[in-house]
């Protein structure tokens, strides 16, 4: 309930920083983003004594962007892929990141300080996940097994070009197949469910601060509670720092932070630090 209670504390100070405005030239047009990453790091002995093992680690990402906004209402969408693998002498190749993330919003200007919206946010596996433990991999999740859909209707901050942030009634789906422990109700024993309906409140805020000219953070914090459960809130922070070194290679730091009591009691937490090149196609 403290992590919650800082999250929530973080979102609404940053409501306080405003961005430098410039005239606006993005208006009556598509205004679409795609870049494309990939992350490596490898080792190699060869005769040496002081103890190690051969390893490669690699990860792709690429993130799709597309913004078509007028005076009165705005329509953007933004879709993510990450997936990536370690390969260790002894250990064999194991999967380090799998994620898909499709995201729409739309907002219509009605002149007050934030505007009404509706959204539609979707969250899958690309591939199979594996739980890998001494005795072997073991597969807990593949491609929308589970999968959640989450519509949101709300109202929208977006005056700032650092800051947005989003509150609405939400309505989450969570689907399975196979791997029905995301899905099942525990009060009804006789039945196995593969569907989860969900209805609570949403709330996601998006940061972006310019650190210098070479380097910038950005972050996601998604918030859902459904009505029958209003003191456990689901939470995704996502955090990126990116170090240009040049045009196409760059140093990026990662935290992403997860706490869902379906999928673990306590908050899960993955970081990394990674040398890689981004191409950046529009």
């Amino acid at each position: 309930m403290k992590m919650l209670v800082f999250l929530l504390l973080f979102a609404l100070l940053t409501l306080g920083i405003n961005a430098q405005e410039k005239p606006d030239t993005t208006l009556n047009r598509w205004v679409p983003g795609v870049v494309a990453g990939l992350n490596i790091s490898q080792i190699a002995f060869s005769n040496w004594t002081q103890g190690g093992e051969n390893s490669l680690a690699w990860t792709i990402t690429g993130k799709f962007n597309a913004m078509y906004k007028t005076e009165k209402w705005e329509f953007k969408n933004e879709l993510k892929a990450v997936y990536g693998q370690t390969k260790i002498a002894s250990d064999g190749v194991k999967v380090t990141d799998n994620e898909l993330f499709m995201e729409t919003v739309y907002s219509y200007n009605i002149g007050w300080i934030v505007d009404p919206f509706i959204g539609n946010n979707i969250l899958t596996q690309i591939s199979t996940g594996y739980d890998y433990t001494d005795a072997g991999k073991i597969e807990i999740a593949n491609f929308f097994d589970p999968g959640y859909i989450t519509q949101s209707i709300g109202f929208t901050y977006g005056q700032s070009k650092i800051i947005q942030t989003r509150l609405g009634l939400a309505f989450k789906e969570t689907i399975t197949s196979r791997f029905t422990m995301y899905s099942d109700d525990p009060d009804t024993p006789d039945k196995i469910e593969t569907f989860k309906f969900e209805t609570g409140l949403e709330s996601v805020t998006d940061l972006k601060i310019p650190i210098d000219e070479n380097t910038a953070f950005v972050s996601k914090l998604g918030l859902f509670s459904a009505f029958d459960r209003l003191d456990v809130w689901d939470v995704r922070w996502d955090n990126l720092i990116t170090a240009k070194i040049n045009k196409w290679l760059n140093v990026n730091l990662t935290y992403l932070l997860i706490y869902d009591k379906v999928q673990s009691p306590t908050a899960q937490m993955k970081q990394g630090l990674q040398l890689g090149i981004t191409y950046t196609i529009l």
